[in-house]
């Protein structure tokens, strides 16, 4: 199932295209979606999620299951239009979603570091 959030608590389950695109359109500065799959079949966290930055600008960060698997970009001069084309592809499982952006891997912030065996103490 297909799950989305805006960063007032709006929840819509299995949205449709239209209104995947409304609530990216009804973004105010500072705001924040999510679309995240929730499937019995997938374990772990499966999301993509958008950020309208102060400076009009827009944050995508995706996470494929595992922290390790979670990557950023921030665009300059990108339309909405492009975004939510990346959104849509993502829902749609279509691989190419990804292109057009510089994507960074972010995943060593959510997982944490490997014990220091031969630090005493540790």
């Amino acid at each position: 199932m297909l799950i989305a959030t805006n960063g007032r608590g709006h929840v819509l389950k299995d949205p449709s295209k239209s209104e995947i695109g409304t609530m990216l359109a009804d973004l105010h500065s500072g705001d924040h979606m999510i679309l995240e799959r929730q499937d019995e079949n997938r374990a772990d966290n499966w999301y993509v999620q958008v950020w309208f930055r102060d400076d009009t600008t827009y944050q995508l960060e995706y996470r494929d299951g595992v922290p390790a698997e979670h990557y950023q970009t921030q665009t300059q001069a990108v339309s909405q239009e492009k975004v939510l084309q990346a959104l849509l592809g993502w829902v749609a499982d279509e691989p190419a979603w990804r292109e057009g952006f510089i994507w960074t891997s972010i995943g060593h912030w959510f997982t944490p570091e490997p014990e220091d065996e031969d630090d005493p103490t540790a």
